[in-house]
């Protein structure tokens, strides 16, 4: 079975407040692809973090979007491709800037086009709700999403990267 053209993970826990924004926003956006006639050209995965196995979900893949959560990132997100950072050896969770030179030492060739999505977060303590200034931000980014997903090609992304 060939492999959906665009690739979206997001990651994040429900459990730690705004650290759900990820999470959320993926379930809305699989919900409005269920509507849509474009859904075989996604596929979406959902973890609490990415890590080195992720390499493989990335592989044979036109487009990669990581969507995440961020304290401090500027309101109400940030959309950016992401540059390749060595890692240490001793970490499990990673950043998208990890994965890339990783999918690069695994399978010998140069990672997709990447992006990542960060939505200002204010509140990642276990057991909080979803604040209601991220709430704001989650939909901001999910219009912005829609935008994304209406044109999905490397030109149309690397214009609207640096953009909220």
């Amino acid at each position: 079975m060939p492999h959906a053209p665009c690739l979206i993970f997001a990651v994040g826990n429900e459990s730690r407040g705004d650290d759900a924004l990820g999470p959320l926003l993926l379930r809305e956006i699989a919900r409005r692809l269920e509507a849509g006639a474009a859904s075989d050209r996604y596929e979406l995965i959902e973890d609490f973090q990415l890590q080195v196995e992720n390499v493989l979900d990335m592989a044979e893949r036109q487009l990669v979007l990581f969507i995440d959560a961020g304290h401090g990132t500027p309101a109400p997100f940030n959309f950016y491709r992401p540059q390749p950072q060595a890692i240490g050896h001793s970490t499990h969770a990673l950043p998208p800037e990890a994965l890339l030179p990783v999918f690069e030492q695994v399978l010998h060739r140069p990672p997709p086009p990447a992006y990542v999505l960060c939505i200002r977060g204010e509140r990642f303590e276990l057991g909080e709700e979803v604040s209601p200034q991220a709430r704001r931000h989650y939909e901001a980014a999910l219009a912005f999403t829609e935008r994304l997903l209406a044109n999905a090609t490397v030109e149309s992304w690397d214009a609207l990267a640096g953009m909220p």
